[in-house]
């Protein structure tokens, strides 16, 4: 039976049970009359319809969930599991109101296993009616649909249900990864999803602690955009307010002609600290920088001019920085928001939101001690005014459905305040958006100490990236890998081990805790790096080509080979490998991606237990000459190298042929 098959199949069957339960309560609806009085049985008719009308809307939302699943997605089979499960669970139990249906993966019993049956039992008995775990197990059981995933089951100790799968139909999904390409698992339904992420700003260098936001908001970008969803990608770059002042007033007197000659700005940060120092120091320059800010924010021509120069020459050193990670964003700073805070503003007041305080315009959000400062004593705004003016166009404007602040936890209460704020105004709906704050902890030397260069200054990120470039060569040649591989090879190798360390040390780290930034572990090519992914996808690439065997040819053979599954090194990673959608569907619920990269590790170590008890290709011992092949073994571990390369590429690494 294939995947359509299974698919048609379980919708038929809950088709069926929908139309019996359908008659039932029709006949229910219509109780029989006894020389024309209602049957006394009529109240509990009625009550039994209710439990009946519960059960068919259940049995109707698994089929809309049926019929809403595409055979060319891949199949989360926990989701599955989790469906028929609960069909069975609301079955046995229709009297139960929202039922607990817990599954979880099992190592050493089975493949999957129900826990269920013990908080069912404890809801049951304290209704007064005693009963026992594996009664409840057994209940659930024998409610089970007929479904081709399950070989069978097995009640276990107080009352687990141990699930075994059928291997012909793992060996059938492993065949779909090799002919249709590795597919997302569906979602509901497509979101409009707006992520803000990386957010350096203007005339200042990205350093080192730019690096986490940039990283995480890039690969949620591109997990939440690889499963269906319209993602727009914020750079909300500090682009506005009182430092352009005194840039441009600095700007003025150091390049006078700057109107008509570009000045020659190579090192925008040292410009920066100039303009700084004479800010802090000398009442006139800041006097005339105050006036430079008024004139820009009326938009007075020579004076936006100085600040468009300023803006492109920092935003062309930021884009240099975004090319080497493979990062791709769209620039919305604060001076895109800064006429509409204007009318925020003016909202806010109609609708009066704004409160006097010793001259200021705040706003009290309920819940939160802090008051938004809307409008300062001098009649300026602030990066409260800015936030609001943002979230509203994002909400209300650009129509999103899901809003994600890639943010250092240290604002998470100012970002908290915001919503709380936006869902005062009635502009965000709990019940229709999704609005949530990615917090990420500090990278750290590894003095366990914030990181930062020896005179204190934070790290460069063209530094860093620099140095892992210098590191990565030095290991590759010290592995000699410069005697196998061109220069345009070993070129790609160092970049790809560089920038993908870098990356990965971050994102396989939870994200809500500090971690420690140390380019010898990165480097390692043991463990749970990128330089021993990297290398290990290399080698399952690589299988096939020593033995003579094209990618056309392996094509071929997935059409017809069918995947042997008989050893339990196979079976193990074929199992690991479907894992794939229910661990995507599980970041999708909480955005944390370090729950990938222990996958892809998994992934790793499993091949690796495979290979080395399951001969893909056999070669005479003197010769070397390949004597025999294991067509259905090879077809597994491109499967495995196909999931590795879509995790890859949501994580913004680049896989490699050679290395």
């Amino acid at each position: 039976m294939d995947d359509m098959e299974v698919y048609t199949q379980r919708v038929k069957q809950a088709e069926a049970e929908i139309r019996k339960l359908e008659q039932e309560i029709l006949f229910l609806q219509n109780p029989v009359k006894l020389d024309g009085v209602v049957s006394p049985e009529v109240e509990k008719l009625k009550s039994e319809n209710v439990k009946l009308q519960y059960q068919l809307n259940h049995l109707k939302k698994y089929l809309a969930e049926e019929k809403s699943r595409n055979p060319d997605h891949m199949v989360s089979l926990f989701g599955v599991l989790e469906e028929i499960f609960g069909v069975a669970i609301r079955a046995a139990y229709p009297d139960l109101e929202n039922p607990p249906i817990l599954l979880s993966a099992s190592q050493k019993f089975a493949d999957y296993q129900c826990n269920s049956a013990m908080g069912i039992a404890k809801i049951v008995s304290s209704q007064g009616e005693k009963v026992n775990p594996r009664e409840v197990a057994q209940a659930i059981v024998d409610k089970m649909p007929q479904v081709d995933i399950l070989d069978k089951l097995e009640i276990a100790g107080p009352g687990f249900i141990n699930i075994y799968l059928k291997k012909d139909y793992v060996s059938r999904e492993i065949s779909k990864i090799l002919n249709q390409g590795v597919k997302p698992p569906v979602i509901n339904h497509k979101q409009r999803v707006v992520v803000d992420f990386s957010s350096p700003n203007i005339a200042k260098e990205m350093h080192v602690g730019h690096l986490r936001s940039t990283i995480i908001g890039e690969s949620i970008s591109r997990l939440l955009e690889w499963v269906g969803h319209d993602v727009l990608r914020i750079n909300h770059l500090g682009d506005w307010g009182t430092q352009f002042g005194m840039l441009i007033a600095h700007l003025k007197e150091k390049y006078p002609d700057y109107l008509t000659k570009s000045p020659p700005i190579a090192d925008l940060q040292a410009f920066y600290k100039e303009s700084k120092k004479r800010f802090d120091e000398e009442e006139d320059f800041k006097k005339r920088a105050y006036e430079c800010v008024v004139k820009l924010q009326a938009y007075e021509p020579d004076h936006y001019k100085a600040w468009q120069l300023i803006y492109n020459i920092s935003r062309n050193e930021f884009q240099k920085v975004y090319e080497r990670l493979d990062v791709h964003l769209e620039d919305r700073g604060e001076s895109y928001y800064n006429e509409m805070m204007k009318v925020i503003v003016k909202t806010l007041e109609d609708r009066d939101f704004l409160q006097e305080d010793e001259g200021r315009k705040v706003m009290f959000v309920p819940g939160h001690s802090v008051p938004l400062t809307v409008v300062k004593s001098d009649g300026g705004y602030t990066y409260d005014t800015s936030d609001l003016a943002t979230i509203h166009n994002r909400l209300i404007t650009e129509n999103g459905d899901w809003l994600i602040y890639v943010v250092d936890s240290g604002q998470s209460s100012h970002l908290e305040t915001i919503y709380s704020a936006a869902k005062q105004i009635g502009w965000l709906d709990p019940s229709r958006h999704r609005v949530e704050h990615v917090g990420f902890g500090v990278v750290l030397g590894e003095d366990k100490k914030k990181f930062k260069t020896r005179s204190g200054q934070s790290i460069r990120l063209v530094e860093l990236l620099d140095e892992g470039l210098k590191r990565a060569e030095a290991k590759l040649k010290e592995k000699e890998r410069d005697k196998v591989l061109t220069p345009e090879e070993l070129k790609k190798a160092q970049e790809a081990v560089a920038y993908g360390c870098i990356k990965y040390a971050d994102l396989s780290h939870n994200r809500t805790h500090d971690y420690v930034f140390s380019f010898d572990k990165m480097l390692d090519d043991r463990g749970n790096t990128a330089a021993y992914l990297l290398y290990a996808n290399t080698r399952i690439r690589s299988i096939a080509r020593l033995a003579n065997v094209s990618v056309e040819d392996l094509k071929k053979a997935a059409k017809t080979t069918q995947i042997d599954l008989s050893h339990e090194k196979e079976w193990k990673l074929a199992k690991c490998l479907l894992r794939f959608p229910e661990i995507i569907c599980k970041i999708l619920d909480d955005l944390y991606l370090h729950t990938l990269c222990d996958y892809l590790y998994e992934i790793s170590t499993t091949f690796t237990e495979f290979y080395d008890n399951c001969y893909c290709i056999e070669k005479d011992k003197q010769t070397g000459e390949v004597k025999k092949i294991n067509t259905s073994r090879l077809l597994l571990c491109e499967a495995t190298t196909n999931i590795i390369s879509t995790i890859f590429q949501i994580l913004a690494i680049t896989p490699l042929e050679k290395m």
